[in-house]
Formats: C-alpha cells, structure tokens, sequence
C-alpha cells in the first residue's frame, strides 16, 4: 500500500512538473525562446543561462544565489580558488559553472560569456592597487567586457556603475565610473546600466566599518549624506532582469532615505550598545595625509580618493525601483542582523533600541 502510494505521488508530481504556462515562455531580443520548466526552486530550470562577472564581490554572491534558487544556470568567473567554493552549494547539479579568468585576457572572457542570453558586469574597483588602477578596471574593463560581448552576440547586457558617477565629480573613483559608462554605452548601445548607492549587508564596507573605525566616518562633521541601500534589494533587482530587462536603460537605485553621516554613527553606537566615539574630528589635509601613509601597507586601507568621498553628498535624484519591481528596505530594519556581533556578551539578548531620526529641515539647516 506505502509502495503504491509513493508511486502515485511520483506521478502526481511529474504531471504536475510537465505543465506548461505562458508566462513560462521568454522571448530574447533576439527573438530565440526562452522555456521554463519543474517545480519553482533550486531544482526548477529557468532556460536562462547567465554570466555574472564579479560574483566574488559583495554584490555578487547575493546575485548568484539568487539566480540559483531560480533555476538558473549561472557561469562564475573568478580568479582565486577560494573564493569561488561558496558558489557551490547555490544551485542544483550543474547549474553552477565556475571558470576562471582575467580581465585582461579577452578570450577568457569570451569564453565565459559567449553561451549565455544575459551577462552581468560587476565588476569594478574603489580603490587603487599597483595592479589594477581606477582607470584599468571602471573604464577599459568595462569596456571591454561590453565590446566582446557585442562580438559574440550577447542579447543582453547589464552594467554595475555607481549613484555618485559624474564626470565633474572631485573623486577620481565617480569619475571613471561615469566614463566607464560612456564607454559601455558606445561599445554596447541596448547595455542597462544600474547606478545603486552605498549597500549594506554582512561584508559591507559601511555599518561594519563605521562599528570598527569610527573615526573616519566623522570627516566633514559627519554632516555627508548618504542613501544606504541594502545588498539584498538590489541584487533582487537585478536578478529580476533575467526575466524583463529594460535595454538601453539607466536606473538609479538609492536607499528609500537620505541620511548623514552622524545619524549612522548614532545607530551603530546604539545597536552595538557601544558609547559614541569621542574622537576629534580629522581635518581634511591631516586625513588626506594619513591615508597617503596608509597605502604603504599591503591591505587595503583607507585611499585618499575614499577621503575625498567622505565628502561629497550622495546624488539627490529619483529611485527607479518601481521599475524593477523592488520596495526597498529601511537600514534600521536590518541593523541588528549585521551589528549583533559588535556587542558584548552580556548585552548580546539585549532589546534594540533604534535612535531617532533627524528631520529633513534639521538636516538642511546644519549646511
């Protein structure tokens, strides 16, 4: 009797895996169909095979594992071993492709890219390296990846830049991030370029480093502002483009509030339940000078060009989240996941208490 209902549910769940719906069909600019099949999840098949270069970045590993429990089968350039064994348990058997690569090896990157119907370019650099300048990897990088995937006949390509990308901006980071994207647009007219705004999450270069180095977050008074974003959001979003893609697009994905940096501050110190820092306030030159000094080690540190930026406020323009079907989050709601571990054993169960925001009228009138 177990036998024989165990095969029914067998059947049950092939049929039910076999039917078809018309949204399971996509249609590719270049007009070839796109077919999904099987239940919904890591063992479903999307019919999409998609690149992501940079999936070892911050961004990156999100976007793949979201692309995994879709079904997809994902090509994961990388250059260290290491750092590409997580991508493995993100998708079924076969459904994650790893290869190794360079950025400035064209036929490697031809080959990552060439079978698939839509490729990611995350791939990008805040800091400078003897290796790797701004230049090399935010303008000829890009350029490059978006010329080669042209000549293989990629349909779809979606560029990562930055919400701060201005050509007049003093940081030569925005800079190269705004020629980058001139440069794409030309080598890949139809391209969809992204512009997100500072991200947050478990390995961000924002909450973990305000709750380790605050000092450095006090630049400029800490009035900056800035439109924090969770890592999540946007990798949904562009996970979304797998199945409808705006070509020829540039959206811009900023947090849902502007903030400062002091009121950061504020809501590190009270979600770790750690006093504020009492450090002075850094004058621009001195920074500027101990981050020069700072370039002589071998980690990355603090650049002069990331001092510069302390200082420019996050661009004031309109989300597009709508666009690509995302309601973004606010930052307090995801603080204590990534700032638990700041806190002491003994405040470790302690209740959050959330600090209240400035008003947009007080923020304005400190300027």
């Amino acid at each position: 009797m177990l036998a024989s209902s165990s095969r029914l549910l067998r059947l049950q769940h092939v049929a039910g895996a076999s039917k078809r719906a018309y949204h399971d069909l996509v249609t590719l600019p270049t007009q070839k169909p796109i077919v999904s099949t099987g239940p919904p999840g890591y063992s479903a098949v999307s019919g999409h095979t998609v690149t992501v270069l940079g999936a070892t970045g911050f961004l990156g590993r999100y976007l793949v594992s979201k692309l995994g429990k879709l079904g997809t089968q994902v090509v994961v350039p990388y250059r260290d071993e290491d750092e590409a064994r997580i991508f493995k348990p993100m998708g079924d058997l076969g459904q994650i492709v790893r290869m190794e690569w360079d950025l400035r090896d064209e036929k490697q990157i031809a080959e990552c890219v060439r079978h698939s119907d839509i490729v990611f370019n995350l791939v990008g650099r805040d800091y400078e390296t003897k290796n790797f300048k701004f230049g090399d990897v935010n303008v000829d990088g890009a350029e490059r990846i978006a010329r080669i995937c042209a000549e293989e006949g990629v349909p779809r390509l979606v560029h990562i830049s930055h919400l701060n990308a201005s050509a007049s901006s003093p940081s030569r980071f925005y800079q190269t991030k705004a020629e980058g994207e001139e440069r794409v647009k030309t080598a890949f007219p139809n391209a969809t370029i992204f512009r997100p705004g500072a991200m947050y999450g478990y390995e961000d270069k924002l909450l973990n480093n305000i709750a380790i180095w605050p000092i450095w977050w006090k630049l400029n008074q800490a009035d900056t502002r800035i439109r924090p974003v969770h890592v999540l959001d946007v990798a949904q979003a562009l996970a979304n483009q797998v199945a409808h893609t705006l070509p020829g697009s540039t959206l811009s994905l900023p947090g849902p509030s502007t903030l400062t940096y002091e009121y950061l501050l504020d809501l590190v110190s009270s979600v770790t339940l750690r006093p504020p820092t009492r450090a002075p306030v850094l004058p621009k030159r001195v920074a500027q000078a101990a981050s020069k000094l700072a370039q002589n080690v071998w980690w990355p540190a603090l650049s002069p060009d990331e001092v510069e930026r302390r200082y420019i406020d996050d661009a004031d323009v309109a989300g597009d989240w709508e666009a690509v079907g995302v309601d973004p989050t606010e930052i307090e709601s995801h603080a204590i996941t990534y700032l638990r571990r700041y806190r002491s054993a003994e405040n470790y169960v302690r209740p959050t208490v959330i600090p209240p925001r400035p008003t947009l009228n007080a923020v304005v009138e400190e300027y």
